[in-house]
């Protein structure tokens, strides 16, 4: 690891540590925020644009407008494109996007807050509504993504534990999105050895009765290599979804999606359902950072859109989809299509204190699973 990769890492670690001075604050933060004298001084400022991996952003920032007459457009752009545009607007100077959701984790964590690019900014009146080890970065959603199955073929989910997902029966049946474009997922794989290894490990032994031996140097490892060796299906959100979801097939696949794409359930007659009780977890919740950019004209703005998203109505219309909002307040709506809420405990949930070191070792995991995958 380079020194300037070590010196990133020391102030993402003091970062965190800074949270607990953070939080000898916080009453005092709350009695002195007011959401009034934010809401005037934002109306001085430019318009903000606000990136978002979801498409509804587009639709939060009009709400956003007409309930303060703050102008916000929202932008669709994904996790790794955000970084890119994040960092290459603060290296010129040119700041476009105001404020980010949803940003990769990794980049976060490695570039964005080390090097001062983005700053994460929790409202004083929500504050201890949030769990502590989501304000330092604030989360303002988690995504769920989860092992689905089609219920019109099967009454239950026909996989009981991720081990099995390496046999032939699956081979060539599970769908994924691909981790070169959707690197959360070589990330997921480095979370899993990095906090979860052991069970990883006793899943196998718990499906095959004996203790796993390998030549990996970690459980997660032989069962990622055995994984791709299996030829999963990498393609897009809406494609994975369908794969596993689409009514009428013979023998449909597994999946491993977001449950956002549930809401297909109601619209298009899908049929995806949770692996639930699946061993060592059901699946994994990815934390959606709300920060601000470091240089923006419209710092207000941008701290009155945090706000909003971390209020209800503000993020209605992204609970509707299974994105679990981090203030506890808030509750996921109870027509949510994949009802996750009864779930949350069986989730892998990302650490966001090693999410540096995912960052470093995301190469390493794409590179393993190029050698390994086979189609």
């Amino acid at each position: 690891m380079d020194f300037n990769r070590i010196v990133k890492r020391w102030r993402f670690v003091l970062l965190g540590a800074s949270a607990a001075l953070v939080a000898l604050s916080a009453q005092a933060c709350a009695e002195d925020f007011d959401l009034n004298a934010l809401i005037e001084a934002a109306k001085k400022e430019p318009p903000i644009t606000v990136y978002a991996v979801t498409g509804k952003i587009v639709d939060t920032a009009k709400a956003f407008t007409q309930k303060y007459g703050v102008q916000a457009t929202g932008k669709k752009v994904n996790e790794a494109t955000q970084a890119d545009l994040l960092i290459r607007e603060s290296q010129s100077g040119q700041i476009v996007g105001d404020v980010s959701l949803a940003v990769d984790v990794g980049s976060a964590a490695s570039q964005l807050l080390p090097e001062g690019m983005v700053e994460s900014w929790v409202p004083g009146d929500i504050e201890a509504d949030i769990p502590e080890g989501q304000r330092n970065p604030l989360v303002v959603v988690t995504d769920p993504h989860v092992w689905s199955y089609n219920t019109e073929k099967y009454s239950s989910c026909p996989v009981k534990n991720i081990w099995e997902l390496t046999e032939p029966r699956w081979k060539g049946k599970v769908a994924m999105l691909d981790l070169f474009n959707k690197p959360l997922y070589a990330d997921w794989f480095n979370q899993l050895e990095a906090h979860h290894d052991a069970e990883i490990a006793k899943a196998y032994e718990d499906l095959y009765g004996k203790k796993l031996e390998t030549d990996q140097p970690s459980a997660t490892a032989a069962w990622v290599k055995a994984y791709a060796q299996n030829a999963p299906l990498l393609a897009d959100s809406s494609a994975v979804a369908e794969a596993a979801g689409a009514p009428g097939q013979a023998d449909p696949f597994m999946a491993i999606t977001s449950v956002a794409k549930y809401r297909g359930n109601v619209s298009d007659g899908l049929k995806l359902g949770i692996c639930v009780g699946i061993e060592p977890f059901v699946g994994f919740s990815y934390p959606g950072f709300g920060l601000i950019a470091k240089g923006t004209k419209s710092p207000n703005a941008a701290k009155l859109f945090i706000h909003y998203l971390l209020t209800e109505e503000g993020i209605a219309n992204q609970a509707i989809d299974g994105k679990v909002p981090s203030n506890r307040k808030i509750a996921l709506p109870a027509d949510e299509p994949s009802g996750i809420a009864k779930h949350m405990d069986e989730l892998m949930v990302f650490d966001s204190s090693t999410s540096a070191d995912d960052f470093d070792k995301r190469q390493d995991w794409q590179d393993f699973w190029r050698v390994n995958y086979r189609k």
